[in-house]
């Protein structure tokens, strides 16, 4: 009786449990960081052992590594978890629009650490000559640190349909094209993403050039107004439309996607001290 009485005070989130009382998709995520957790730590040991006895004609990497860009897309991403649990904190309120807000600005940041790592690595390439194989260096720096970015990638995009579905009416009888509807607002949150990320990317080319607006303006005219178009799309898209289906049900849906981000960035603060921060100490 007595241990009947607390498995049922335990809040679940409406999900189905294990034997061990932790929801299923729970235990299902921590099963996947696990594994991915000795995946980053073979990635990392590789690095550390090249770094103790680097082949000969190895670049330094001091001469190739800018601190303040990577220590700046590092706080960003330390934002992102902030926003993330704010996410997580606002649906298990009810608090739905709160957490659309939260899951954008998480978007937001982890575009601008991606946008920083295409920086990088476009510098890296073109002014220090290091790419994926004519070093050691640029072997197991660009194997790590891009790994790194596709997971991010992967869960910008996960946050991106994590938003769109919160839309989802909770009468789809009464709304025929409601799929078709969620499925241009991925696609238009998506572009926006991207565009906007590109548009940074080039008003920052132009300026490290000495370009002007108009200059800007002229050689980036599709991608400005592919980033206004989906923007506004965007902005379209987002209006409500009656009741969803999303609630505080869906809690434990936006627990397992924090967990797979907040692993992200934690990963993160260990290749930034192991591959970045090691070189000057």
């Amino acid at each position: 009786m007595s241990s009947s009485a607390a498995t049922s005070s335990i809040d679940h989130h409406h999900d189905h449990t294990t034997t061990t009382g932790i929801p299923n998709k729970k235990l299902l995520m921590w099963a996947f960081l696990a594994s991915d957790c000795m995946f980053f730590g073979s990635l990392i040991s590789t690095h550390l052992i090249y770094r103790l006895h680097p082949p000969p004609g190895t670049p330094s990497p001091r001469d190739v590594f800018d601190i303040p860009l990577t220590s700046f897309s590092t706080f960003i991403l330390l934002m992102s978890s902030l926003m993330m649990a704010l996410a997580v904190n606002a649906i298990q309120k009810g608090n739905l629009r709160s957490m659309r807000f939260s899951l954008l600005t998480t978007v937001f940041f982890g575009a601008i650490f991606l946008g920083c790592q295409v920086f990088e690595f476009t510098h890296f390439i073109s002014e220090k000559h290091l790419t994926i194989t004519n070093s050691i260096l640029g072997t197991t720096f660009f194997t790590l640190t891009g790994t790194h970015g596709t997971h991010v990638a992967i869960g910008v995009l996960w946050l991106i349909m994590m938003y769109v579905r919160s839309f989802k009416p909770a009468d789809t009888t009464s709304h025929r094209f409601w799929f078709l509807r969620n499925l241009l607002h991925v696609a238009a949150v998506v572009g926006l993403v991207l565009s906007a990320m590109f548009t940074v990317l080039a008003i920052v080319a132009t300026l490290e050039t000495g370009g002007t607006a108009g200059s800007f303006a002229s050689h980036n005219f599709a991608l400005v107004a592919a980033f206004v178009v989906t923007l506004v799309a965007s902005v379209i898209l987002a209006r409500p439309s009656g009741p969803v289906q999303f609630s505080e049900a869906n809690a434990i849906d936006v627990e397992s996607m924090g967990l797979y981000w907040h692993f992200v960035d934690i990963v993160w603060i260990v290749i930034f001290t192991a591959v970045y921060l090691l070189e000057y100490l």
